[in-house]
């Protein structure tokens, strides 16, 4: 059964920092295409990053771009978002879904609220 658990959120103020655990298990987690999405109040899906199996350059949006960092511990079967700079336009729920767009596979997320 693939389960993806999400850790790490909370509140932070303004020019903080987080880092976001994924906890995988239940398909090779090596072989996949990981993201990071977020949803804000009342607003739709947003892809923050995508990691890639082949080991190419991560894909951040423009509006993370050069404060998030995306990286994989293959062997703790764990993804993580480093989070640095937070803004309050951050605030969200964010979810590791397994895939780049046509994700399968959704933890339960974990809210980020910047504020101060």
């Amino acid at each position: 059964e693939v389960q993806l658990v999400e850790s790490g959120g909370g509140l932070v103020q303004p020019g903080g920092s987080l880092r976001l655990s994924c906890a995988a298990s239940g398909f090779t987690f090596s072989t996949y295409d990981m993201s990071w999405v977020r949803q804000a109040p009342g607003k739709g899906l947003e892809w923050g990053s995508v990691i890639f199996s082949d080991g190419g350059t991560p894909y951040y949006a423009d509006s993370v771009k050069g404060r998030f960092t995306v990286s994989k511990d293959i062997a703790g079967h764990l993804l993580h978002l480093q989070m640095n700079s937070l803004k309050t336009e951050d605030t969200a729920g964010y979810y590791c879904p397994r895939g780049r767009r046509q994700c399968d596979y959704w933890g339960q997320g974990t809210q980020v609220t910047v504020s101060s």
